[in-house]
């Protein structure tokens, strides 16, 4: 594999101009009037606008400040604030003045709270089905330490999606995700799959950091081995300069070969491709 050299310019392949659409602008002023947080600004994710404009957004609950520090991500690493109460209530809003029919809601990883924020997350889910009762609850959840008490508050109330990303290969985990462990990760969506069998698993990679063909194809198995039923797979993009080095762009025609071998391998659903993201186009994937 051939290393790039700094400062290299994106391919053409990756370069995205999405028009800044009045649609757009109403998305994120509600969310600016509710004072939520999203991903999609927290972690600079390329299609921001885009999903703006269709008035989509991944809601990020419990603060903007993780207690991890995964080297691919932008999001700040530190002390992280308290718990607001109040975001459950505003979220619901949100949700409905959008007219959403599929949320996703993820979090910042919280180690120093005892449940990991698992609670919260289901007064979240709770708070938006006393609202809308027909949407589709999709949640991109950490690992939670592995903890099967935290996995089980969420799942008492019954999201529709368990996402959980696994983001990278074996090889390179203790490198991108210093505090994280493969295996947990794996062990998580085994045991949701395990405690509700109706319950659509999810997870996601990136791709340019790095790894082997057959390394993704290791961890296609390792995801279907543990109960994964949807996947996405999309390049890595270095957020900032703070952040790893992408060290390769993958061409589009390689995510076409990730996408076929992973419908071989027998995956329900099935995204990939360079702009891909774990939340990017979620109500689409399973509709």
């Amino acid at each position: 594999m051939k290393k790039l050299k700094k400062h290299s310019r994106l391919p053409w392949w990756l370069v995205k101009k999405i028009p800044r659409t009045q649609d757009a602008f109403t998305t994120r002023e509600i969310l600016k009037s509710h004072k939520l947080r999203t991903v999609c600004e927290s972690a600079r994710c390329p299609n921001m606008w885009e999903c703006f404009s269709r008035k989509r957004a991944t809601f990020m609950i419990l603060g903007n400040v993780c207690t991890r520090n995964c080297l691919f991500c932008s999001i700040k690493h530190g002390s992280p604030e308290g718990v607001d109460r109040q975001e459950p209530l505003r979220i619901a809003d949100a949700v409905k003045k959008l007219e959403l029919k599929h949320v996703v809601i993820t979090s910042v990883t919280r180690d120093d709270l005892s449940d990991g924020g698992a609670g919260h997350f289901a007064a979240v889910i709770k708070q938006i089905r006393g609202n809308c009762p027909d949407v589709v609850i999709e949640v991109l959840t950490p690992d939670f330490k592995g903890e099967s008490g935290s996995l089980d508050k969420i799942l008492e109330v019954n999201p529709d999606i368990f996402n959980h990303n696994l983001e990278t290969v074996l090889r390179l985990y203790r490198k991108i995700k210093p505090q994280a462990d493969y295996l947990t990760s794996l062990e998580v969506l085994k045991y949701v799959k395990k405690c509700d069998h109706t319950v659509y698993t999810k997870s996601g990679i990136m791709v340019g950091l790095g790894e082997k063909f057959e390394e993704v194809e290791n961890i296609f198995d390792d995801l279907k081995e543990h109960g994964c039923d949807i996947l996405t797979v999309g390049q890595y993009l270095r957020p900032s300069e703070s952040n790893l080095e992408v060290e390769e762009y993958i061409l589009p025609e390689q995510f076409k070969r990730f996408e076929e071998l992973a419908r071989l391998k027998g995956f329900k659903y099935v995204q990939a491709g360079p702009f891909v993201r774990s939340s990017y186009n979620a109500d689409r994937l399973v509709s």
